[in-house]
């Protein structure tokens, strides 16, 4: 079903622009949903899960600005997020000890554990949403992504200049 058809939309898109577009706001309403019904079985929200798998991935603590670069969302206060996160004991804050303004965000045995708890889960989730398309496809989308975010990024260059 094409997305005129499944939004019941009774006249044509203005443009293929706004037919892309908002296709791929539809797509990920419904990847967010999906995604973030299985986070919120174990207590996260797919930013909380992002800083954990962040801080699990790298190989030292990091500060909430790194955290910040390497989040998939654009998270206003990652601050609030390593809140949230070091309430249940999922991080700790070490302050660097060279210089005592700059706090490092740490993750816990139990945060590893969650992560890995949520291994299994997220790759099967990952693989029934995606299940549809072969791996040709997959390349394809990702090249054609990777475009529209160099475009999303030129477009914000052309807004700031």
């Amino acid at each position: 079903m094409n997305l005129r058809e499944e939004l019941k939309r009774p006249v044509p898109f203005a443009s293929l622009e706004q037919e892309t577009l908002l296709n791929l706001l539809r797509v990920g309403d419904q990847l967010d949903n999906k995604v973030s019904r299985l986070f919120r079985t174990h207590g996260l929200t797919l930013s909380r899960f992002n800083v954990l798998r962040n801080l699990d991935l790298a190989d030292r603590p990091l500060t909430c600005g790194e955290i910040g670069e390497r989040m998939i969302q654009v998270v206003p206060a990652v601050t609030s997020l390593v809140d949230q996160l070091e309430k249940h004991d999922l991080v700790v804050r070490r302050r660097c000890q060279r210089d005592r303004r700059v706090v490092y965000i740490a993750i816990t045995e139990e945060g590893r554990r969650l992560c890995e708890e949520l291994r299994d889960p997220l790759d099967q989730l990952e693989m029934r949403l995606m299940g549809k398309m072969t791996q040709k496809d997959l390349k394809s989308l990702i090249r054609l992504l990777g475009k529209v975010r160099a475009s999303i990024a030129s477009a914000e260059e052309a807004d700031a200049g």
